[in-house]
């Protein structure tokens, strides 16, 4: 079923698809399909809103004009009382068909309204990702503006500051608890591409961090205490 199709369909056209569609027996999959389609699920969902209103507004009113209708038979004794039984049972017949609707009508509306939910979680969902990513993509930029200033060795602002803390002071939900979680954290843990390091750079670094380590920047094994150059020699330097 074509979705533009029916969006060009006017009003009373509308809803008489809506309604040879309430009923799930009687419903084309297709034709449901099409009508609780995004592009035309808030105008089903108005549809089956003005049915189940105009439904209970006529089962309202037929319910007062057969109260009416009664107390005016009555009043007129037997040959009334036979038109009241004649026109109660029409009634009772009219009041079954009437409800039966307004019960089709009132499930296909909840059907759609929850599919009409569907629709706009997955919407909000969409947008929030994109939020998400333009908000990487500016605490990417930050990042990158920190680690340019501290590789060129000069003197920050109290603006550069301000802007780099702002990794630490706004956080994102994360996980089924939605825990709150920094910039910077999410930048070191789930959004930083990290590329693997080869063997050279490996032991480059391993030497790095054994120098690091060492007392005054020397090698471990040169640690200890020192002897004295004249030790046992038997010149008594000692």
């Amino acid at each position: 079923m074509d979705v533009q199709a029916l969006v060009e369909l006017d009003t009373a056209a509308f809803e008489r698809l809506v309604i040879d569609n309430a009923h799930p027996p009687a419903r084309k999959p297709k034709i449901w399909a099409a009508l609780t389609h995004p592009d035309l699920i808030d105008r089903t969902c108005e549809t089956l809103t003005t049915l189940v209103q105009r439904n209970t507004a006529a089962l309202c009113k037929r319910r007062a004009d057969n109260l009416d209708l009664q107390q005016k038979c009555l009043a007129r004794g037997a040959a009334g009382r036979k038109e009241w039984f004649e026109a109660k049972a029409e009634y009772d017949q009219w009041r079954r068909r009437a409800s039966n609707f307004g019960r089709t009508a009132q499930n296909a509306l909840k059907l759609a309204k929850e599919t009409r939910k569907g629709i706009n979680r997955a919407a909000n969902h969409n947008v929030a990702q994109e939020h998400r990513e333009r908000l990487r993509e500016l605490a990417l930029a930050v990042q990158k503006h920190q680690a340019a200033h501290a590789k060129a060795g000069g003197i920050a602002d109290q603006a550069d500051y301000e802007l780099w803390r702002a990794l630490d002071q706004i956080a994102v939900p994360i996980g089924p608890s939605s825990e709150l979680t920094s910039l910077r954290t999410m930048l070191d843990i789930y959004w930083t591409d990290v590329t693997p390091v080869d063997e050279v750079e490996e032991r480059r670094a391993r030497s790095e961090r054994a120098m690091r380590s060492a007392p005054a920047g020397q090698s471990a094994k040169f640690s200890g205490a020192p002897k004295a150059r004249h030790v046992g020699n038997g010149k008594r330097l000692a």
